[in-house]
């Protein structure tokens, strides 16, 4: 390709103002262009000498003093003569450069991507590593840009090679027994075995391939759930800044609001969703809508729960999610701590009072909201909206009698059954036939050591958390990477692209064939399907791309790369 290949040049820096502006030229011509920009440069310059060279213009005037750097092929980014100017970072100097650089015909402008081409076409790099380039080009976290320096130092490229040259070997035993038994005789009788150790190296890599996903755009993550349950609030805390708007009327988020940060290297895109109810306002329906089509395609999502939401309840918000995985939580454990010392002062308070003499005052004649504690007379109030318009909110009565120690949902009147008490007064566990409302008596709450509340055997615990407060948000942020990444550190992954990933699908599957044909067919669909597996691996290494794999892959650099 060398000799026949015209120069090429291209801007390898952004077209903006900058300390430093490179243009740069690979091919047959770049030292002469190269010297027609620098004359002060010798006819056969030192490679890899930086020459400090006046840049000038066609009529020889001065445009800029900057380097002059020679690398001569083979030994080059490309294998063919290349040629850097680095001139100052003006945006105009650097066009009138590259103009001068076109004035003679001995060169054009380089296609996006073409010195990183030539580098593939010339040997010099495979296609896992070029591509590698273009990751790093474009890495925006930690992760992405160790990934794709280990990815440019060619560890993607030892692990294919690992695994495509065993398989040519394999290959080539098969096809000798095939064309050449006599000689080749009894190289075939491990072949399922061999195929069977491949197979599993391939599904290894195909593994890494949703780690190489999250690596190269990020994880997505969207936090869900009834209106009013501290998304916000939660959202802001781990963005680090006051992005959402907060208010106690519910609805107050109507769009899908995101946000981009970074975790222990890996970049994490946040959303924030509308709350889920049934009856919202025009606009709030159209948020709504929005978050349900949302959930369909983040990585993970975050049910956040107003405090005392029955699990049964959660399930029903869960099945939102479709088939997104769910990690919930229980948000606002802040308000829940609040009313849970409130109820307890209005319990001694309450305790106080029954003990004073009554003063002659019958209890049929005080006022009826008076009689009841607190607790028991604000329940119906204070107790958390069933958001989405769930059914199964207790109604007024119901809940004020079941708040009674004593008396369960069961034994209202409404029931015309008498409740059963023990003799401390209180109903026994095994004689409740439905839960309480949680306003209804006194929670216990967690040590400080504790991050989770208690679930119905079976069902994992769910965090609580504090936006307002940051409690708990520390655990929540290592449970979704957790979720998300599960061991190891993200910048140790080999960036399996989804090409790759294709690629290496197609490659076990071939093997996987290949594996039962050793046992119930014959040797030449063997050797058939191991040829398929060589020919998709090649598609990763590019040593069997096709001319129009490799154009798809080189259009997404950009031009001077």
């Amino acid at each position: 390709m060398t000799s026949v290949s015209p120069t090429i040049v291209a801007l390898a820096t952004a077209p903006t103002a900058g300390a430093v502006g490179i243009l740069r030229l690979s091919g047959p011509a770049a030292l002469e262009v190269g010297r027609r920009l620098a004359p002060g440069i010798p006819v056969e310059p030192a490679p890899r000498h930086a020459y400090l060279a006046t840049f000038v213009d066609a009529a020889g005037q001065a445009l800029d003093e900057g380097l002059f750097l020679y690398f001569r092929a083979p030994a080059s980014f490309t294998g063919e003569d290349v040629v850097e100017l680095q001139a100052h970072g003006s945006p105009r100097l650097l066009q009138l450069l590259l103009a001068r650089a076109l004035e003679d015909g001995l060169a054009r402008l380089a296609t996006p991507g073409e010195f990183t081409r030539r580098a593939f076409l010339n040997g010099r790099i495979d296609l896992t590593r070029a591509e590698a380039v273009a990751d790093l080009v474009a890495a925006d976290s930690e992760s992405a840009v160790r990934a794709a320096a280990a990815g440019l130092s060619g560890a993607l490229s030892e692990r294919v090679r690992a695994l495509e040259e065993p398989l040519r070997a394999l290959h080539a035993d098969l096809e000798g027994v095939l064309n050449f038994p006599d000689e080749a005789e009894g190289a075939d009788e491990d072949a399922g075995a061999r195929v069977q150790a491949l197979r599993a190296q391939a599904e290894a890599l195909i593994a890494e391939a949703g780690h190489g996903r999250l690596v190269r755009r990020g994880a997505r993550v969207a936090l869900f759930g009834p209106v009013n349950a501290g998304k916000s609030t939660l959202f802001n805390r781990l963005v680090g800044e006051a992005r959402a708007l907060v208010d106690d009327e519910p609805g107050t988020t109507r769009d899908a609001l995101e946000a981009r940060v970074e975790w222990r290297g890996l970049g994490v895109t946040l959303f924030d969703t509308a709350g889920l109810r049934e009856t919202p306002g025009r606009v709030e329906a159209l948020g709504i809508a929005r978050t349900r089509e949302l959930l369909s395609g983040v990585d993970l999502a975050v049910l956040v729960l107003p405090p005392g939401t029955a699990e049964v309840d959660a399930d029903r918000w869960l099945a939102e999610a479709g088939a997104t995985p769910v990690l919930r939580i229980d948000g606002k454990c802040d308000v829940e701590a609040r009313s849970s010392a409130m109820t307890e002062v209005d319990a001694r308070s309450g305790a106080l009072e029954m003990a004073r003499p009554r003063s002659g005052r019958s209890e049929d004649s005080a006022a009826p909201s008076a009689a009841l504690p607190d607790a028991e007379r604000d329940v119906s109030e204070s107790a958390p909206p069933r958001a989405g318009g769930i059914d199964g909110a207790v109604s007024g009565s119901a809940a004020r009698i079941a708040a009674r120690p004593g008396v369960s949902a069961a034994t209202s009147p409404r029931s015309g059954a008498s409740p059963v008490l023990d003799a401390s007064g209180l109903e026994p566990a095994e004689s409740r036939s439905t839960p309480r409302h949680p306003s209804a008596q006194p929670p216990t709450r967690p040590s400080a050591a504790t991050s989770e509340v208690a679930a119905p055997s079976g069902t994992p615990p769910r965090l609580r958390v504090s936006g307002l407060t940051g409690e708990g948000v520390d655990t929540l942020r290592e449970a979704l990477l957790s979720r998300l990444w599960g061991g190891g550190t993200p910048s140790a992954v080999a960036l399996v692209s989804e090409r790759h990933a294709d690629a290496l699908r197609r490659a076990s599957e071939a093997l996987s064939r290949a594996e039962s044909a050793s046992r119930l067919s014959t040797l030449e669909v063997v050797s058939g399907e191991v040829a398929l597996s060589l020919e998709a691996l090649g598609e990763v290494s590019g040593t069997s791309a096709s001319e129009a794999l490799i154009d798809a892959i080189f259009q997404r650099f950009c031009i001077g790369k």
